[in-house]
């Protein structure tokens, strides 16, 4: 599809987002941004993918897309680039801000495994599980108070489901995706000298200290930043689309235009370091299945990495790679309407944008020709169906 991103010149935003200023160091990273628009003023959701059957379309996917640079300029859109969403597990890679800048984080001497599987949504597999178990060792920590899922709830792989499930094993709490996430706040009230009970409750210090890191990434004040109860059972908060692409932007670059040489600023500094394990270690991001983020940053090691979240989000950071096609960091955010419960969307919609955006070349748009027009297979295995991306606008320029 010509995703018809619509590019503009640079608004600010009305409303809690307001708070959006000018970069002016590492540490204070709101930037200038498009005006949020009256609701009769919003663009409409675009069209980003058809469900194809035969010759018949049998559904069709809506939703919008933002692409930005690291100062939050809009340079492509699709739909409302100011669409109101909930970050949901996007937000994970950046809640471990606060975890990496908090008083005494050296001492946890976090590996760049640890942070991979605290950072993404996790597939529950053996290796994820002994990377956790080892953090959990070393540190100390009781997961007997985890939250984040049911001891019997099985694991995101499927064959690490069927194989536990055969073996009359439990999968426990370790294995559920959310995990690594659960883990990083309890680490972080171990630092703190906060007790772990309710730690997933909005008013422990752990979660105010991941919103206080959230919030000043994305330049708001910590107060006006809605929030929300995650399907985990932690918070979970809500910014424009535009404002969820930059936060990638900055994952792709977390360098200080000011100070090109680099900076000894925290925030920066955890930037580097998440973006780097997640660069390094996609399968403990995600997992050794048909995961969209892990198949995508292996694919193109080092240009990218993906986070997906629930209700059809995802965010991607593009590094940028001194090429004609690439020349500045990225970042990308997009959301499909429906929710996209089975991701068949997202997928296609997902590989379409990096196509045209020039980080996918066709021959590695072919190779993943089964996450850019995903397939139904009927119970003899034909092929019956396609997810298509939209190839007339919606991405502008």
């Amino acid at each position: 599809m010509t995703l018809a991103l619509r590019g503009g010149p640079a608004r600010r935003c009305d409303g809690p987002w307001d708070a959006w200023g000018s970069v002016s160091s590492a540490a204070s990273v709101g930037a200038t941004l498009p005006d949020v628009k009256e609701p009769d003023a919003a663009p409409p959701a675009a069209l980003l993918a058809r469900q194809v059957r035969g010759d018949v379309v049998e559904s069709e996917h809506r939703g919008h897309i933002a692409v930005v640079d690291r100062t939050g300029r809009v340079t492509a859109a699709a739909g409302d680039p100011d669409q109101l969403v909930m970050l949901r597990s996007v937000g994970k890679p950046f809640a471990l801000v606060a975890l990496l800048t908090a008083p005494g984080a050296a001492d946890l001497d976090l590996r760049d495994e640890e942070l991979a599987v605290m950072a993404g949504s996790h597939s529950g597999e053996d290796a994820h599980l002994q990377v956790l178990q080892g953090l959990l060792a070393r540190t100390g920590v009781d997961a007997s108070v985890l939250v984040c899922g049911s001891e019997t709830a099985p694991p995101l792989d499927r064959a690490t489901a069927e194989r536990l499930q055969r073996d009359g094993e439990t999968p426990g709490r370790l294995r559920h995706q959310c995990s690594g996430q659960h883990l990083a706040y309890l680490l972080l009230a171990r630092l703190g000298g906060w007790a772990p009970d309710g730690y997933w409750e909005a008013d422990h210090p752990s979660q105010r200290a991941i919103r206080d890191a959230t919030a000043n990434l994305l330049g708001i004040a910590p107060d006006a930043l809605p929030a929300a109860i995650d399907g985990c059972g932690t918070q979970t908060y809500a910014a424009p689309l535009r404002a969820i692409a930059r936060l990638h932007a900055l994952l792709a670059d977390p360098a200080d235009p000011v100070d090109p040489a680099g900076s000894a600023d925290p925030t920066t500094a955890a930037l580097h370091r998440i973006r780097n394990a997640m660069l390094a270690h996609p399968r403990l991001l995600g997992g050794t299945g048909d995961r969209l983020d892990t198949v995508l940053m292996e694919h193109r090691p080092g240009r990218l990495t993906l986070k997906v979240g629930a209700e059809g989000l995802a965010g991607i950071a593009v590094l940028p790679a001194g090429s004609a096609a690439i020349t500045s960091a990225q970042g990308i955010a997009i959301k499909i309407d429906d929710g996209d419960p089975t991701g068949r969307a997202l997928s296609a919609v997902s590989v379409e944008v990096l196509r045209q955006l020039g980080v996918l070349d066709p021959e590695g748009t072919a190779v993943l020709r089964r996450f850019h027009t995903p397939a139904v297979t009927d119970s003899l295995g034909r092929t019956a169906a396609h997810t298509l991306p939209v190839s007339e606008p919606p991405l502008s320029p």
